[in-house]
Parts: C-alpha cells; sequence; structure tokens
C-alpha cells in the first residue's frame, strides 16, 4: 500500500505555514518585552546612581575658632580651603619664620653670634646668658622650636649691627627693616613687622601684622628655598651646647605634633593681641606638601583648628573618585 507523500500534501503545507507564521510572532513579541525590560532597568540604574565625580566636601563639616584661615595645595598652587585668608591681623610668634628666612640668607650657619645682654632685656626666657657664644645654626634652631624671644634678639643684634651702648637699639631696628625689605620683595603686600619676635609693642599694637594668605606664601618660599630650616620643628624637643660650652635643652612649643600625621614643619605663636596662630605643612601624600595656616584662635583652639583642618585634607585626598592629579 502506498504511503501519501508528506512533501506534496496541500494541507500539511497549509498547516506548516501557519505554525511558521505563529513563531515568528512569538519570538518577536519576546523580543519586545525583552527590549522594553532593559530600557525600563536601564532608566532606573541611571536614576539611583549617583555619579561617580560626586563627592563630599570634608572641609564643609569644619567648625573653626579661628578668625582666619587658608589650606594650601604646594604642588597644585591652589588653596582646598579657605576663611578670611586676606584679612590682616597680629601673627605673633610666627613673625620668627621671616626673623629666621633674613638670617639664613644675610649670613652663613657657621657665623659666631654673641648673645648681647640687650637681647636678654625683655623676656630672659630658654635659659640664654649674656656673652654665650653660638653657631647661628645652632641658636636658629633653638629660637625656632622653642620659639625663644631671647634668641630671635641676640640674632637681630649680631645681624643688624654691633651695640656698644645698652639703649641701643639700632641694630635690631636695621634687621626689622631687612625683613619687611623681604617682605616686600616677596609679594607679602598685606604684612608689616614692627619688630623680630611678634610679641605686642603695646596694649594695643602687635609686633607684626599679616593675612593668612601672606604667611602661608612666606611659609611656602622657605620650605622650597631652605627646607632645612625649619626641619627642627617636627621634633618634640632640641639638645644643644653652645660654643660657650653650655648645655640646653627645648621644648617643641607646638604640643600636638602627635595629632597630626606626617608633619613637615610648624611654628606657634601666641600674645593677648592675636589669640592663637599655627602654621604646619603636612606630606598628605607622595610628595604632596599641604600648608595649614591659622590666624586668630585661642591658645588650644590654634591645635584643634590645625587638627579638623588636616585630618579633612587627608579625607580630601583618600577618595578614591576625586581623581585629584
Amino acid at each position: 500500500m502506498d504511503l501519501p507523500n508528506k512533501e506534496h500534501n496541500p494541507e500539511r503545507i497549509e498547516h506548516l505555514k501557519n505554525m511558521g507564521m505563529l513563531l515568528i510572532l512569538f519570538f518577536s513579541l519576546v523580543g519586545v518585552i525583552a527590549t522594553t525590560y532593559k530600557i525600563d532597568q536601564d532608566e532606573t540604574l541611571r536614576n539611583n546612581t549617583a555619579p561617580l565625580t560626586s563627592v563630599s566636601d570634608p572641609f564643609q563639616q569644619i567648625s573653626l575658632e579661628a578668625k582666619a584661615a587658608v589650606v594650601w595645595d604646594v604642588n597644585q598652587s591652589k588653596a582646598l580651603f579657605t576663611k578670611n585668608a586676606e584679612t590682616v591681623l597680629p601673627l605673633a610668634s610666627l613673625t620668627k619664620v621671616m626673623t629666621a628666612l633674613v638670617a639664613r640668607e644675610s649670613t652663613s650657619p657657621t657665623t659666631i653670634v654673641v648673645v648681647d645682654k640687650n637681647a636678654l632685656a625683655e623676656e630672659s626666657d630658654n635659659g640664654l646668658f649674656s656673652n654665650e657664644r653660638w653657631k647661628l645654626g645652632d641658636l636658629l634652631n633653638l629660637t625656632l622650636i622653642a620659639s625663644s624671644n631671647d634668641g630671635a634678639h641676640a640674632i637681630a643684634n649680631a645681624i643688624g649691627g654691633v651695640s656698644g651702648e645698652v639703649s641701643e637699639n639700632q641694630p635690631r631696628k636695621k634687621f626689622v627693616d631687612i625683613m619687611n625689605r623681604r617682605g616686600r620683595e616677596l609679594g607679602l603686600e598685606k604684612t608689616f613687622f614692627i619688630n623680630e619676635t611678634g610679641l605686642d609693642s603695646s596694649s594695643d599694637v602687635a609686633g607684626a601684622y599679616g593675612s593668612a594668605k601672606d604667611f602661608t606664601r612666606l611659609f611656602e618660599y622657605v620650605l622650597r628655598t631652605h627646607g632645612d630650616l625649619l626641619e627642627v620643628t617636627r621634633r618634640d624637643s632640641f639638645s644643644v651646647k653652645s660654643l660657650s660650652n653650655l648645655s640646653h635643652k627645648v621644648e617643641n612649643t607646638n604640643k600636638n605634633l602627635a595629632a597630626i600625621p606626617l608633619v613637615i614643619a610648624s611654628k606657634t605663636g601666641y600674645t593677648p593681641l592675636s589669640g592663637g596662630n599655627l602654621v604646619i605643612a603636612l606630606d598628605a601624600g607622595i610628595n604632596r606638601p599641604i600648608i595649614i595656616t591659622v590666624l586668630g584662635s585661642s591658645y588650644e583652639g590654634r591645635f584643634t583648628d590645625a587638627e579638623a583642618l588636616a585630618w579633612a585634607t587627608l579625607e580630601y585626598f583618600s577618595s578614591p573618585s576625586s581623581q585629584k592629579p
């Protein structure tokens, strides 16, 4: 018995055509549904994902006692944070950074300095002795780390000229004139020095004035050109013998060194007129020097202000999506 030829069965051929059309329609609908679902998912993802460059500013949460402050990125030559950066305020013993710079640029660190009795007339701090002989470099170290007013007086007397009278003040005045001239050369337009220590000259006149922006610029210049000058200020203490064979040990006036990591240099300042001042330089990364200047805080507030700014700086650079050069 012959079987029907399937290939030429008209009914079967029509049935297969209908089935094919149904399958094509089915897969077309599946494709449309899948595409629509993917678009909806992509839209939801875009709406619920923050941009990768959206990074909170760690400095926004900080409340400072200081009247003025600057956080300065040395490599990028830009401010990461400012508060009244150009306001002129008393500098107090931050002044001694300029004192040290002028001394270093005026003569060799091995120059012999004799402590004149006039240098001891005002403060008598840090145990210096009349006619004690020093190498300038050693006396600068003691003066900077201990913020020694006697040391600053002695340096100004020696470099400004030799004084033959107890009441003679011309050598120190000449030295301060050099400080002011050097400030103008460095573009410190809002900075003026009245004495070499920064001590208040009277109850209403400070020993030096400047802005946080100016002083940050000065500190950066010293770090770039005479980096070794400020190295001692990263230590807790400093021990030295003068050329007169007298031993001295002094403590760092920055009592908060341990609270801030990677400090390169620092300098404190405080008087009744200035309140608490502090400048620190820290390394926020490989070859990433940052300068933090705080003016017009309280005695303790200068340390907490600088510490808060330092940790905010480290947080700023630690953000993986900040893409900072």
